[in-house]
């Protein structure tokens, strides 16, 4: 069932798996950005316009910029001095390094790290609770039973509503939710993938039996690929251009794309994806002069025909960034099945593995 926005902003809202809980169909994420290369006011600014715009689902992690994403985010909440139940908080648990100088507890999924690393957030936050509360990673060398059992406690002290993973596979996925219909206790709710029109195997292939099996949710990150399908990498294959976050920032994800994939053959065969896709996309031509439509928004539009998907995270450094990206809910009706199927045919179709049908 669909609530009704009584502000009238045109947003969508989607439950976030077989949960009670209600998320904007696009999210606001502070990766990169917020408390990194985005001063305060701009976080400030951008967060308002997401509201303005009828997001209501904001999400962090205790490494992103070493701490500083919570802190600037919680400022920024205080400050606009939005209503706690109005929006959807949650954040991230694994690598503890803002927690304290030693990290060989600051860091992980025991039950140590989930109490006290969640108890770190939450001050940062300046919040009671977060909605959501993500396991950011695997942590093959605690237990599973002591993981399930701390995100558990957590919940239960009310420090969480809900709780989640981030980038586990299937199999540890279905462990954990088999771990806690064994116990009695609440199961992970949702998955926090990587998800776009590169990135589609574990999405529509290897997770297709957890949806219907345990009610799982996702709230999926980078669907524009880093930038890779806005199209400003067309040009630029070996190098990236004047202006990008690539050439200009000193971050260390930065550096790494840089360094280690800018120009090898990934980089460059899914460059020439995006430019078959945009070269191709015949039947979106009017539809795109009529509502305005980028490369970016109608990369956002595809991950949102996806009904598994209850939200995708976006990133903006400027509020006009988030303004544009809403734009994309327009053309999601648009996309047909014919055109779905021609983008299938350029980026190649994922075909659900049997063995995980059954």
């Amino acid at each position: 069932m669909a609530w009704p926005e009584p502000r009238k902003t045109g947003m969508l809202y989607r439950r976030v798996g077989n949960s009670g809980l209600h998320v904007s169909v696009l999210g606001l994420g502070g990766w990169l950005t917020f408390g990194g290369h985005v001063d305060d006011e701009k976080t400030i600014a951008c967060l308002k316009q997401a509201y303005d715009c009828g997001i209501n689902f904001f999400d962090t992690a205790e490494s992103y910029a070493d701490g500083q994403s919570e802190i600037v985010m919680g400022k920024a909440i205080a400050k606009l001095g939005w209503k706690r139940n109005d929006i959807v908080v949650s954040t991230k648990l694994n690598w503890g390094g803002a927690n304290g100088e030693v990290l060989v507890n600051n860091h992980g999924l025991s039950r140590k790290h989930i109490v006290e690393g969640l108890r770190a957030s939450l001050d940062r936050l300046g919040l009671e609770y977060v909605d959501i509360v993500y396991a950011h990673r695997p942590d093959r060398l605690t237990p599973m039973e002591e993981t399930v059992r701390a995100f558990n406690h957590v919940i239960e002290r009310g420090w969480a509503f809900y709780w989640g993973t981030s980038e586990w596979s299937a199999d540890e996925v279905a462990e954990a939710c088999g771990v806690a219909r064994q116990l009695g206790l609440v199961a992970p709710v949702v998955e926090q993938p990587q998800y776009n029109l590169l990135e589609r195997r574990r999405v529509e292939g290897d997770f297709q039996r957890l949806y219907a099996r345990f009610g799982l949710g996702l709230t999926v990150f980078s669907p524009i690929k880093m930038g890779l399908l806005s199209g400003k990498y067309n040009d630029s294959p070996n190098a990236p251009p004047a202006g990008s976050r690539f050439a200009e920032s000193k971050d260390g994800f930065s550096n790494m794309v840089r360094d280690s994939w800018y120009g090898n053959d990934e980089w460059r065969s899914s460059i020439d994806k995006v430019i078959k896709l945009k070269a191709s996309l015949g039947p979106m031509v009017p539809i795109a002069e009529k509502l305005g439509v980028t490369q970016s928004q109608f990369a956002l539009a595809w991950c949102l025909k996806n009904q598994n998907v209850s939200s995708v995270i976006t990133g903006a450094s400027r509020p006009e960034q988030i303004v544009e990206n809403v734009q994309s809910l327009k053309i999601i009706d648009k996309l047909t099945p014919e055109i779905m199927a021609e983008i299938d045919d350029i980026v190649g179709k994922i075909e659900p593995d049997p063995a995980r049908q059954n």
